[in-house]
């Protein structure tokens, strides 16, 4: 039986897709620690992941998480916001995600921002190889994630459809503006 799955799921299974062993992933949002864990998993001991937070506590409960799955040696935990990514990362990416809005159990009042946001995202669709995905998990349910969504919304429909596919994957009738999916594929290296 086919059965639709939420939001979070479906883009881990995106992820489980598109990256392998030996694979170089960006997690822009560490949070928890949970997409970078499916990420860590993808890559193996080969690989190398990528993930960022401005919070101190995301990343100590990242490699809590890690190191008890045995899984930190593949992961750079770093203190900064996404925007900074050109300034780490020199790969080629085969998935890149944001999970936007605020640390779940964190300060709802710290949450990411439209301009930072923007310019990881830019930074992410640049450094991907063909073929690779960029998905951002988005909240417009708070007013920032709002203004976000709407950026983010205005950025990739303008992106060039001979190079990039945009899919949105969103349940349409919950009520208090859901999170959503929207997941980029790089067509060509170009």
């Amino acid at each position: 039986m086919t059965q639709l799955v939420p939001v979070l799921a479906f883009a881990h299974q995106l992820l489980r897709q598109a990256v392998q062993p030996g694979d170089v992933a960006v997690d822009a949002t560490m949070g928890n620690g949970h997409d970078t864990f499916v990420l860590a998993q993808c890559v193996g001991a080969s690989g190398k992941v990528y993930a960022f937070d401005v919070q101190e506590q995301a990343l100590q409960k990242t490699r809590r998480r890690l190191q008890a799955a045995g899984l930190d040696d593949q992961v750079e935990l770093i203190c900064q916001g996404h925007q900074h990514m050109n300034e780490h990362v020199r790969q080629a990416l085969s998935a890149v995600i944001f999970n936007l809005g605020y640390l779940p159990g964190g300060n709802k009042a710290l949450t990411t921002q439209r301009e930072t946001t923007l310019a990881a995202t830019s930074q992410g669709l640049a450094l991907l190889r063909q073929h690779g995905l960029l998905l951002l998990v988005i909240y417009p349910g708070h007013e920032p994630g709002r203004i976000e969504q709407e950026a983010i919304e205005d950025m990739v429909s303008g992106l060039d459809q001979q190079h990039f596919q945009v899919l949105r994957y969103q349940f349409t009738n919950q009520k208090n503006n859901p999170p959503y999916l929207l997941a980029i594929e790089k067509l060509s290296a170009g």
